[in-house]
Protein backbone atom coordinates (compact mmCIF):
# COMPACT_ATOMS: atom_id res chain seq x y z
CA UNK A 1 0.00 0.00 0.00
CA UNK A 2 0.96 3.41 -0.69
CA UNK A 3 2.30 5.38 1.94
CA UNK A 4 -0.32 8.81 2.65
CA UNK A 5 2.73 10.50 4.13
CA UNK A 6 6.63 9.07 3.37
CA UNK A 7 9.17 11.29 5.54
CA UNK A 8 12.73 10.77 4.11
CA UNK A 9 15.90 12.13 5.97
CA UNK A 10 14.07 15.36 7.00
CA UNK A 11 16.53 17.80 8.71
CA UNK A 12 15.86 21.12 10.36
CA UNK A 13 18.19 23.22 12.44
CA UNK A 14 18.01 26.50 14.16
CA UNK A 15 20.89 28.77 15.87
CA UNK A 16 22.43 26.26 18.66
CA UNK A 17 19.92 23.77 18.01
CA UNK A 18 19.39 20.47 15.69
CA UNK A 19 15.46 20.60 15.96
CA UNK A 20 15.48 17.39 13.75
CA UNK A 21 18.07 15.12 12.82
CA UNK A 22 17.98 12.46 9.35
CA UNK A 23 14.09 11.64 10.18
CA UNK A 24 12.08 9.23 7.81
CA UNK A 25 8.67 7.44 8.99
CA UNK A 26 5.77 6.34 6.95
CA UNK A 27 1.93 7.08 7.64
CA UNK A 28 -0.49 4.56 6.11
CA UNK A 29 -4.06 5.35 4.92
CA UNK A 30 -6.01 5.04 7.77
CA UNK A 31 -3.31 4.47 10.14
CA UNK A 32 -3.44 6.41 13.80
CA UNK A 33 0.42 6.91 14.01
CA UNK A 34 1.71 8.32 17.53
CA UNK A 35 4.76 10.47 17.27
CA UNK A 36 6.18 10.79 20.85
CA UNK A 37 9.11 12.29 22.66
CA UNK A 38 10.01 14.97 25.21
CA UNK A 39 9.75 18.55 25.31
CA UNK A 40 12.21 19.52 22.82
CA UNK A 41 12.36 16.39 20.67
CA UNK A 42 11.55 17.67 17.66
CA UNK A 43 8.00 16.58 17.51
CA UNK A 44 6.27 20.15 16.74
CA UNK A 45 9.09 21.48 14.53
CA UNK A 46 8.59 18.27 12.46
CA UNK A 47 4.85 19.04 12.18
CA UNK A 48 5.09 22.00 10.82
CA UNK A 49 7.47 21.10 8.19
CA UNK A 50 4.90 18.51 6.95
CA UNK A 51 2.30 21.26 7.46
CA UNK A 52 4.63 23.85 5.31
CA UNK A 53 4.51 26.09 7.63
CA UNK A 54 8.56 26.18 8.13
CA UNK A 55 11.08 24.86 5.40
CA UNK A 56 12.79 21.65 5.88
CA UNK A 57 16.81 22.11 5.35
CA UNK A 58 17.30 18.97 4.05
CA UNK A 59 15.23 15.75 3.12
CA UNK A 60 11.90 14.75 1.15
CA UNK A 61 8.51 14.37 2.04
CA UNK A 62 6.19 12.19 -0.48
CA UNK A 63 2.02 12.56 -0.45
CA UNK A 64 0.16 9.73 -1.44
CA UNK A 65 3.56 8.52 -3.42
CA UNK A 66 4.32 11.79 -4.98
CA UNK A 67 7.25 14.20 -3.88
CA UNK A 68 6.11 17.23 -2.04
CA UNK A 69 7.84 20.19 -3.20
CA UNK A 70 8.15 23.53 -1.47
CA UNK A 71 4.83 23.99 0.12
CA UNK A 72 2.88 25.94 2.59
CA UNK A 73 -0.61 25.79 4.47
CA UNK A 74 -2.55 26.65 1.80
CA UNK A 75 -1.19 24.02 -0.69
CA UNK A 76 -1.37 21.24 2.81
CA UNK A 77 -4.85 22.11 2.70
CA UNK A 78 -5.64 21.95 -1.09
CA UNK A 79 -3.65 18.49 -0.51
CA UNK A 80 -6.24 17.51 2.67
CA UNK A 81 -3.40 17.74 5.15
CA UNK A 82 -4.59 19.71 7.95
CA UNK A 83 -2.93 20.54 11.54
CA UNK A 84 -4.55 21.51 15.04
CA UNK A 85 -1.18 23.17 16.92
CA UNK A 86 -0.73 23.30 20.51
CA UNK A 87 -0.76 26.66 20.34
CA UNK A 88 -4.10 28.41 18.56
CA UNK A 89 -3.46 30.23 15.50
CA UNK A 90 -7.16 31.94 15.87
CA UNK A 91 -8.34 36.01 15.65
CA UNK A 92 -9.45 37.20 19.16
CA UNK A 93 -11.80 40.02 18.15
CA UNK A 94 -13.62 38.03 15.48
CA UNK A 95 -16.21 35.36 16.14
CA UNK A 96 -15.65 32.00 15.70
CA UNK A 97 -17.72 31.52 12.28
CA UNK A 98 -15.37 34.43 10.86
CA UNK A 99 -12.54 32.84 12.14
CA UNK A 100 -13.01 29.79 10.53
CA UNK A 101 -13.94 31.44 7.05
CA UNK A 102 -10.74 32.83 6.43
CA UNK A 103 -9.55 29.19 6.62
CA UNK A 104 -12.07 28.18 3.83
CA UNK A 105 -11.49 28.83 0.18
CA UNK A 106 -13.69 31.23 -1.70
CA UNK A 107 -16.10 33.32 0.18
CA UNK A 108 -18.26 32.15 2.73
CA UNK A 109 -22.04 32.77 3.66
CA UNK A 110 -21.20 33.30 7.51
CA UNK A 111 -25.36 32.19 8.06
CA UNK A 112 -24.69 28.78 5.78
CA UNK A 113 -21.22 28.32 7.49
CA UNK A 114 -22.37 28.36 10.97
CA UNK A 115 -25.11 25.83 10.42
CA UNK A 116 -22.40 23.76 9.12
CA UNK A 117 -20.23 23.86 12.27
CA UNK A 118 -23.01 23.40 14.59
CA UNK A 119 -23.99 20.26 12.35
CA UNK A 120 -20.17 19.19 12.47
CA UNK A 121 -19.40 20.00 16.63
CA UNK A 122 -22.66 18.46 17.04
CA UNK A 123 -22.13 15.17 14.95
CA UNK A 124 -18.78 14.87 16.54
CA UNK A 125 -19.68 15.59 20.47
CA UNK A 126 -17.21 18.87 20.24
CA UNK A 127 -20.41 21.58 21.35
CA UNK A 128 -19.29 25.21 19.99
CA UNK A 129 -21.40 28.56 19.50
CA UNK A 130 -20.20 29.71 16.22
CA UNK A 131 -21.26 32.97 17.19
CA UNK A 132 -18.92 33.51 19.97
CA UNK A 133 -15.88 35.96 20.14
CA UNK A 134 -12.88 33.87 20.74
CA UNK A 135 -11.60 35.90 23.40
CA UNK A 136 -14.61 34.81 25.52
CA UNK A 137 -13.48 31.16 24.44
CA UNK A 138 -11.62 28.73 27.49
CA UNK A 139 -8.30 26.95 25.94
CA UNK A 140 -10.68 23.99 25.61
CA UNK A 141 -13.15 25.77 23.75
CA UNK A 142 -10.56 26.95 20.99
CA UNK A 143 -9.25 23.46 20.94
CA UNK A 144 -13.01 22.65 19.67
CA UNK A 145 -12.90 25.21 17.37
CA UNK A 146 -9.82 24.09 15.67
CA UNK A 147 -10.64 20.40 15.75
CA UNK A 148 -14.15 21.36 13.93
CA UNK A 149 -12.42 23.89 11.27
CA UNK A 150 -10.25 20.88 10.57
CA UNK A 151 -13.57 18.61 9.84
CA UNK A 152 -15.31 21.12 7.87
CA UNK A 153 -12.76 20.34 5.02
CA UNK A 154 -12.61 16.70 4.97
CA UNK A 155 -9.02 16.02 6.00
CA UNK A 156 -7.13 13.30 4.08
CA UNK A 157 -3.84 13.79 7.27
CA UNK A 158 -4.87 15.13 10.15
CA UNK A 159 -2.20 16.14 12.57
CA UNK A 160 -3.20 16.84 16.16
CA UNK A 161 -1.14 17.88 18.66
CA UNK A 162 -2.06 17.03 22.55
CA UNK A 163 -5.64 17.08 21.55
CA UNK A 164 -7.24 15.93 24.63
CA UNK A 165 -5.34 18.11 26.98
CA UNK A 166 -8.61 19.92 28.31
CA UNK A 167 -11.19 17.20 28.00
CA UNK A 168 -13.14 15.12 30.15
CA UNK A 169 -12.80 11.02 30.02
CA UNK A 170 -16.16 11.21 28.96
CA UNK A 171 -15.18 13.62 25.66
CA UNK A 172 -12.10 11.83 24.93
CA UNK A 173 -13.63 8.94 24.60
CA UNK A 174 -16.46 10.89 21.88
CA UNK A 175 -13.22 12.35 20.25
CA UNK A 176 -11.19 8.65 19.97
CA UNK A 177 -14.65 7.44 18.32
CA UNK A 178 -14.76 10.45 15.94
CA UNK A 179 -10.84 9.57 14.88
CA UNK A 180 -11.80 6.00 14.71
CA UNK A 181 -14.97 6.47 12.38
CA UNK A 182 -11.74 9.28 10.08
CA UNK A 183 -9.43 6.08 10.14
CA UNK A 184 -11.72 3.80 8.97
CA UNK A 185 -13.25 6.51 6.02
CA UNK A 186 -9.57 6.47 4.93
CA UNK A 187 -8.04 9.68 6.70
CA UNK A 188 -4.44 9.33 7.88
CA UNK A 189 -3.85 11.03 11.65
CA UNK A 190 -0.43 11.58 13.05
CA UNK A 191 -1.11 12.14 17.01
CA UNK A 192 1.12 14.10 19.11
CA UNK A 193 0.54 13.12 23.24
CA UNK A 194 2.34 13.12 26.18
CA UNK A 195 -0.87 10.57 28.25
CA UNK A 196 0.78 7.11 26.99
CA UNK A 197 -3.01 5.17 28.05
CA UNK A 198 -4.53 6.98 25.29
CA UNK A 199 -1.83 6.26 22.41
CA UNK A 200 -2.10 2.91 23.98
CA UNK A 201 -6.12 2.80 23.73
CA UNK A 202 -6.16 4.64 19.81
CA UNK A 203 -2.88 4.33 17.86
CA UNK A 204 -1.80 1.96 15.54
CA UNK A 205 1.94 2.78 15.48
CA UNK A 206 4.26 5.08 17.22
CA UNK A 207 7.48 7.25 16.31
CA UNK A 208 9.77 7.58 19.44
CA UNK A 209 11.92 10.54 18.86
CA UNK A 210 14.99 11.80 21.40
CA UNK A 211 17.06 15.03 20.63
CA UNK A 212 15.96 15.70 17.37
CA UNK A 213 16.14 11.64 15.94
CA UNK A 214 14.20 8.67 15.54
CA UNK A 215 15.16 6.47 18.55
CA UNK A 216 12.50 3.75 17.94
CA UNK A 217 9.16 2.57 16.74
CA UNK A 218 6.14 0.98 18.89
CA UNK A 219 2.96 -1.04 18.42
CA UNK A 220 1.11 0.87 21.26
CA UNK A 221 -1.14 -2.09 21.91
CA UNK A 222 1.71 -4.42 22.54
CA UNK A 223 3.87 -2.06 24.74
CA UNK A 224 3.27 -0.75 28.10
CA UNK A 225 2.94 2.83 29.03
CA UNK A 226 6.39 2.23 30.96
CA UNK A 227 8.14 0.86 27.79
CA UNK A 228 6.63 3.54 25.98
CA UNK A 229 8.11 6.12 28.51
CA UNK A 230 11.63 4.12 28.79
CA UNK A 231 11.66 4.91 25.34
CA UNK A 232 11.10 8.39 25.49
CA UNK A 233 13.27 9.38 28.54
CA UNK A 234 16.07 6.69 28.17
CA UNK A 235 14.81 6.20 31.51
CA UNK A 236 12.54 4.70 34.05
CA UNK A 237 10.13 7.37 35.22
CA UNK A 238 10.25 8.73 38.66
CA UNK A 239 7.37 7.30 41.11
CA UNK A 240 5.36 9.88 42.00
CA UNK A 241 5.19 9.74 46.29
CA UNK A 242 1.77 11.73 48.24
CA UNK A 243 3.28 11.88 51.95
CA UNK A 244 0.88 11.91 54.62
CA UNK A 245 0.62 15.79 55.92
CA UNK A 246 -1.09 17.88 58.75
CA UNK A 247 -2.82 20.24 57.92
CA UNK A 248 -3.09 24.01 58.89
CA UNK A 249 -5.50 24.45 61.73
CA UNK A 250 -7.34 27.69 59.76
CA UNK A 251 -7.47 28.16 55.69
CA UNK A 252 -4.95 29.90 53.95
CA UNK A 253 -7.44 30.85 51.29
CA UNK A 254 -11.19 30.94 51.67
CA UNK A 255 -13.75 31.83 48.52
CA UNK A 256 -16.88 32.98 50.89
CA UNK A 257 -20.05 33.07 48.48
CA UNK A 258 -18.22 34.40 45.94
CA UNK A 259 -20.73 35.60 43.04
CA UNK A 260 -19.02 37.40 39.72
CA UNK A 261 -21.35 38.32 36.85
CA UNK A 262 -19.88 37.65 33.68
CA UNK A 263 -18.29 40.89 31.60
CA UNK A 264 -19.67 39.55 28.49
CA UNK A 265 -22.79 37.73 26.99
CA UNK A 266 -20.69 34.30 26.59
CA UNK A 267 -19.02 34.05 29.15
CA UNK A 268 -20.07 31.84 32.38
CA UNK A 269 -21.34 33.93 35.76
CA UNK A 270 -20.35 32.66 39.65
CA UNK A 271 -22.74 31.91 41.70
CA UNK A 272 -22.38 31.65 45.31
CA UNK A 273 -19.01 30.16 45.32
CA UNK A 274 -17.59 29.16 48.53
CA UNK A 275 -14.10 27.21 49.04
CA UNK A 276 -11.47 26.56 51.31
CA UNK A 277 -8.03 25.43 51.04
CA UNK A 278 -5.70 24.18 54.16
CA UNK A 279 -2.04 24.36 54.33
CA UNK A 280 -0.80 21.00 53.39
CA UNK A 281 -2.84 19.96 50.76
CA UNK A 282 -3.91 19.65 47.23
CA UNK A 283 -7.50 20.81 46.44
CA UNK A 284 -7.76 20.51 42.62
CA UNK A 285 -10.96 21.78 40.41
CA UNK A 286 -11.94 19.72 37.83
CA UNK A 287 -14.88 20.70 34.88
CA UNK A 288 -14.92 21.14 30.99
CA UNK A 289 -14.01 23.87 29.89
CA UNK A 290 -15.67 27.63 30.09
CA UNK A 291 -17.93 26.65 32.91
CA UNK A 292 -16.32 28.82 35.02
CA UNK A 293 -12.41 27.97 35.56
CA UNK A 294 -11.41 31.23 34.04
CA UNK A 295 -13.33 33.82 36.04
CA UNK A 296 -12.91 31.57 39.49
CA UNK A 297 -8.80 32.11 38.60
CA UNK A 298 -8.97 35.85 37.97
CA UNK A 299 -11.53 36.44 41.10
CA UNK A 300 -8.89 34.54 43.24
CA UNK A 301 -5.89 36.08 41.35
CA UNK A 302 -6.97 39.66 41.73
CA UNK A 303 -7.24 39.61 38.16
CA UNK A 304 -11.18 40.65 38.86
CA UNK A 305 -11.72 42.77 41.86
CA UNK A 306 -14.68 41.09 44.11
CA UNK A 307 -17.50 42.83 45.19
CA UNK A 308 -16.92 42.95 48.87
CA UNK A 309 -13.35 42.48 50.46
CA UNK A 310 -14.60 39.35 52.93
CA UNK A 311 -15.64 37.44 49.03
CA UNK A 312 -11.42 36.17 49.32
CA UNK A 313 -9.53 35.79 52.24
CA UNK A 314 -5.62 35.26 52.20
CA UNK A 315 -4.22 33.79 55.29
CA UNK A 316 -6.78 35.05 57.85
CA UNK A 317 -6.81 38.73 55.45
CA UNK A 318 -9.66 39.64 53.16
CA UNK A 319 -8.27 40.27 50.36
CA UNK A 320 -11.54 40.88 47.31
CA UNK A 321 -10.58 44.41 47.18
CA UNK A 322 -7.14 43.96 46.47
CA UNK A 323 -5.19 43.82 42.93
CA UNK A 324 -3.37 40.94 41.53
CA UNK A 325 0.15 43.06 42.51
CA UNK A 326 -1.14 43.48 45.92
CA UNK A 327 -2.62 39.57 46.55
CA UNK A 328 1.08 38.73 45.41
CA UNK A 329 2.88 40.86 47.71
CA UNK A 330 0.78 38.83 50.67
CA UNK A 331 1.98 35.87 49.76
CA UNK A 332 -0.42 34.21 46.12
CA UNK A 333 1.31 32.76 42.87
CA UNK A 334 -0.72 32.49 40.34
CA UNK A 335 0.12 30.33 37.04
CA UNK A 336 -2.56 31.12 34.53
CA UNK A 337 -3.52 28.22 31.62
CA UNK A 338 -2.73 31.13 28.58
CA UNK A 339 1.34 30.12 28.61
CA UNK A 340 1.98 33.11 25.78
CA UNK A 341 0.59 36.12 26.69
CA UNK A 342 -0.50 35.72 30.41
CA UNK A 343 2.26 33.47 31.97
CA UNK A 344 4.87 34.84 29.42
CA UNK A 345 5.30 37.84 27.42
CA UNK A 346 6.64 36.22 24.14
CA UNK A 347 8.91 38.59 22.09
CA UNK A 348 10.94 38.73 25.94
CA UNK A 349 13.93 36.41 26.99
CA UNK A 350 13.62 34.24 30.36
CA UNK A 351 15.39 36.64 32.60
CA UNK A 352 13.17 39.64 31.76
CA UNK A 353 10.09 37.13 31.80
CA UNK A 354 11.51 36.15 35.68
CA UNK A 355 11.28 39.93 36.49
CA UNK A 356 8.04 39.84 35.61
CA UNK A 357 6.88 38.02 39.11
CA UNK A 358 9.65 37.92 40.20
CA UNK A 359 11.38 41.25 40.80
CA UNK A 360 10.03 40.77 44.64
CA UNK A 361 13.55 38.78 45.26
CA UNK A 362 15.15 42.22 45.28
CA UNK A 363 15.68 42.15 41.50
CA UNK A 364 14.35 45.98 41.25
CA UNK A 365 16.43 49.06 43.20
CA UNK A 366 15.61 52.09 43.38
CA UNK A 367 13.10 51.50 40.30
CA UNK A 368 15.59 50.13 38.49
CA UNK A 369 15.79 45.89 37.33
CA UNK A 370 19.06 43.94 38.46
CA UNK A 371 19.58 42.30 35.32
CA UNK A 372 22.39 40.36 36.62
CA UNK A 373 20.00 39.54 39.38
CA UNK A 374 16.92 38.37 36.71
CA UNK A 375 19.72 36.58 34.70
CA UNK A 376 21.02 34.16 37.66
CA UNK A 377 17.44 33.36 39.20
CA UNK A 378 16.23 32.39 35.46
CA UNK A 379 19.42 30.30 34.77
CA UNK A 380 18.79 28.61 38.24
CA UNK A 381 15.37 27.96 37.63
CA UNK A 382 16.42 26.28 33.83
CA UNK A 383 18.84 24.31 35.07
CA UNK A 384 16.38 23.46 38.45
CA UNK A 385 13.70 22.33 36.37
CA UNK A 386 15.47 20.72 33.38
CA UNK A 387 14.20 23.48 30.79
CA UNK A 388 15.33 23.24 27.26
CA UNK A 389 16.63 26.09 26.52
CA UNK A 390 20.04 28.13 25.22
CA UNK A 391 20.33 30.16 28.54
CA UNK A 392 18.40 33.02 30.41
CA UNK A 393 18.56 35.34 27.04
CA UNK A 394 16.36 32.52 24.87
CA UNK A 395 13.20 34.19 24.24
CA UNK A 396 9.92 32.67 25.26
CA UNK A 397 8.54 31.91 21.80
CA UNK A 398 11.55 30.08 20.89
CA UNK A 399 11.00 27.35 23.57
CA UNK A 400 8.41 24.88 22.85
CA UNK A 401 5.23 24.64 24.89
CA UNK A 402 6.29 22.08 27.40
CA UNK A 403 9.37 24.28 28.35
CA UNK A 404 7.91 27.34 27.99
CA UNK A 405 5.28 25.83 31.13
CA UNK A 406 8.06 24.40 33.45
CA UNK A 407 9.94 27.35 33.36
CA UNK A 408 6.56 29.30 34.42
CA UNK A 409 5.89 26.70 36.97
CA UNK A 410 9.71 27.29 38.41
CA UNK A 411 9.26 30.98 38.50
CA UNK A 412 6.15 30.93 40.59
CA UNK A 413 7.10 27.65 43.08
CA UNK A 414 10.60 29.52 43.39
CA UNK A 415 8.90 32.56 45.11
CA UNK A 416 7.60 30.14 47.95
CA UNK A 417 4.03 31.81 47.69
CA UNK A 418 1.99 31.04 51.01
CA UNK A 419 -0.87 29.38 48.03
CA UNK A 420 -0.54 28.60 44.71
CA UNK A 421 -3.09 28.65 42.41
CA UNK A 422 -1.90 26.81 38.80
CA UNK A 423 -4.12 26.66 36.26
CA UNK A 424 -3.59 23.10 33.68
CA UNK A 425 0.05 22.90 34.99
CA UNK A 426 1.38 20.16 32.93
CA UNK A 427 -0.71 21.07 29.52
CA UNK A 428 1.49 20.04 26.67
CA UNK A 429 4.71 18.47 29.30
CA UNK A 430 5.99 15.59 28.99
CA UNK A 431 5.39 12.38 30.90
CA UNK A 432 9.21 12.97 32.77
CA UNK A 433 8.82 16.49 33.20
CA UNK A 434 5.24 16.58 34.46
CA UNK A 435 6.43 13.71 36.62
CA UNK A 436 8.27 16.35 38.16
CA UNK A 437 5.99 19.39 38.49
CA UNK A 438 3.53 17.20 39.79
CA UNK A 439 5.84 15.79 42.62
CA UNK A 440 7.01 19.90 43.27
CA UNK A 441 3.41 20.62 44.06
CA UNK A 442 2.88 18.07 46.43
CA UNK A 443 6.37 18.82 47.86
CA UNK A 444 5.38 22.74 48.23
CA UNK A 445 1.80 21.80 49.52
CA UNK A 446 3.84 19.07 52.19
CA UNK A 447 6.07 22.16 53.30
CA UNK A 448 2.44 24.01 54.60
CA UNK A 449 1.67 25.99 51.67
CA UNK A 450 -1.98 25.97 50.36
CA UNK A 451 -2.15 24.39 46.31
CA UNK A 452 -4.94 25.02 43.96
CA UNK A 453 -4.88 23.24 40.81
CA UNK A 454 -7.59 24.01 37.73
CA UNK A 455 -6.94 21.27 35.38
CA UNK A 456 -9.32 19.19 33.03
CA UNK A 457 -6.58 16.14 33.36
CA UNK A 458 -8.62 13.79 36.12
CA UNK A 459 -5.83 11.86 35.86
CA UNK A 460 -3.71 14.57 37.24
CA UNK A 461 -6.20 15.71 39.59
CA UNK A 462 -6.44 11.93 40.90
CA UNK A 463 -2.85 11.35 40.98
CA UNK A 464 -1.73 14.60 43.26
CA UNK A 465 -5.10 16.22 44.55
CA UNK A 466 -6.38 15.28 48.80
CA UNK A 467 -9.81 16.79 47.77
CA UNK A 468 -11.83 17.54 44.54
CA UNK A 469 -14.34 20.14 43.32
CA UNK A 470 -16.20 20.44 40.45
CA UNK A 471 -17.58 23.36 38.73
CA UNK A 472 -20.71 22.80 36.57
CA UNK A 473 -22.28 26.69 35.31
CA UNK A 474 -20.61 28.58 37.68
CA UNK A 475 -21.61 26.41 40.72
CA UNK A 476 -18.78 25.08 42.44
CA UNK A 477 -19.75 21.45 44.21
CA UNK A 478 -18.57 20.81 47.99
CA UNK A 479 -15.39 19.20 47.83
CA UNK A 480 -14.93 15.26 47.68
CA UNK A 481 -12.29 13.59 49.43
CA UNK A 482 -10.02 11.75 46.59
CA UNK A 483 -10.17 8.80 47.68
CA UNK A 484 -13.56 7.88 48.29
CA UNK A 485 -14.83 8.66 44.76
CA UNK A 486 -13.83 8.20 40.92
CA UNK A 487 -12.83 9.41 37.37
CA UNK A 488 -16.25 8.28 36.20
CA UNK A 489 -18.75 9.81 38.71
CA UNK A 490 -16.53 13.74 38.69
CA UNK A 491 -16.93 12.93 34.85
CA UNK A 492 -20.91 13.18 35.19
CA UNK A 493 -20.14 15.69 37.58
CA UNK A 494 -18.53 18.01 35.16
CA UNK A 495 -21.15 17.59 32.46
CA UNK A 496 -24.02 18.16 34.72
CA UNK A 497 -25.12 14.96 35.15
CA UNK A 498 -23.81 13.43 38.44
CA UNK A 499 -26.20 15.25 40.24
CA UNK A 500 -24.24 17.25 43.91
CA UNK A 501 -21.55 16.45 45.02
CA UNK A 502 -21.59 15.06 48.51
CA UNK A 503 -20.79 17.85 51.39
CA UNK A 504 -17.85 17.83 53.44
CA UNK A 505 -19.41 17.24 56.51
CA UNK A 506 -19.05 13.25 55.32
CA UNK A 507 -15.60 13.99 56.48
CA UNK A 508 -14.63 14.12 60.60
CA UNK A 509 -12.88 16.86 62.16
CA UNK A 510 -9.56 14.70 62.83
CA UNK A 511 -9.66 13.25 59.05
CA UNK A 512 -9.72 17.15 57.98
CA UNK A 513 -6.92 17.65 59.57
CA UNK A 514 -4.78 14.83 58.72
CA UNK A 515 -5.11 13.60 55.31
Amino acid sequence: MTPRLDLRGIRKSYPGVLANDDISLSVLPGEIHAVLGENGAGKSTLMKIIYGAIPADAGQIYCDGKLLPEHGPAISRELGIEMVYQHFALFDSITVVENIALSMPGRMDLKRLAVRIREISERYGLPIDPDRLVLSLSVGERQRVEIVRCLLRHPRLLILDEPTSVLTPQAVQKLFETLRQLSEEGCSILYISHKLDEVRELCHSATVLRGGKVTGTANPSEASSAELARLMVGDDLPEITVQPTELSHGPLLAVNNLNVRSETATGTSLKAVNLEVYGGEIVGIAGVSGNGQRELAAAISGEKIASAPEDVVLDGRPVGHFDAGRRRDLGLGFVPEERLGRGAVPSYDLSENALLTAHRLGMVRHGMAMRSKARDFASGVIEKFNVKASGPDAKAHGLSGGNLQKFIMGREIELSPRVLLVAQPTWGVDVGAAAYVRQTLIDLSRSGRAVIVISEELEELFEICDRLCVICNGELSSPLSRAQTSAEAVGLLMTGTGGKAAGRGAQTERDRHVV
